[in-house]
């Protein structure tokens, strides 16, 4: 049998992760796949980086954490279409997925993913989801 937990569990796992994180970490929107784990080297392009706000995430409801306040980089260091992006604390990584346009199904999703250099970009939704239901 997997192992079930409750909510109040699921909950608390998911704000240990920004606890963890700590506050104001750097989003890194890149080129190309992610690398193969948060311990791995960045791989493709910086095309956008933009520091998160003091407390970035909304606290855990239902099992899920979803983003708070506003991400959004001013302006787009390099040109190119964002594959991936990185949650970083100084030079830890410690949160990868993918990123598609809103609506489509990725792990963030960004207002447009194909950026040209001194573009805005904004983070449309991010959520972080417990298993073990």
């Amino acid at each position: 049998m997997a192992f079930q937990f409750s909510t109040a569990a699921r909950n608390a796992s998911l704000d240990a992760i920004e606890t963890a994180i700590g506050p104001s970490p750097t989003l890194e929107l890149r080129s190309g796949a992610a690398p193969a784990t948060t311990a791995t080297a960045d791989s493709g392009t910086l095309l956008a980086s933009m520091a998160l706000p003091s407390d970035w995430l909304a606290a855990a409801s239902a099992a899920a954490k979803s983003l708070l306040g506003t991400w959004q980089d001013l302006s787009a260091d390099a040109a190119g279409t964002v594959g991936h992006f990185r949650v970083k604390q100084g030079a830890t990584c410690h949160i990868q997925g993918s990123v598609t346009a809103t609506g489509g199904g990725g792990d963030m999703t960004i207002d447009n993913p194909v950026l040209a250099v001194g573009q805005q970009v904004t983070v449309t939704s991010f959520t972080i989801s417990a298993g073990g239901a």
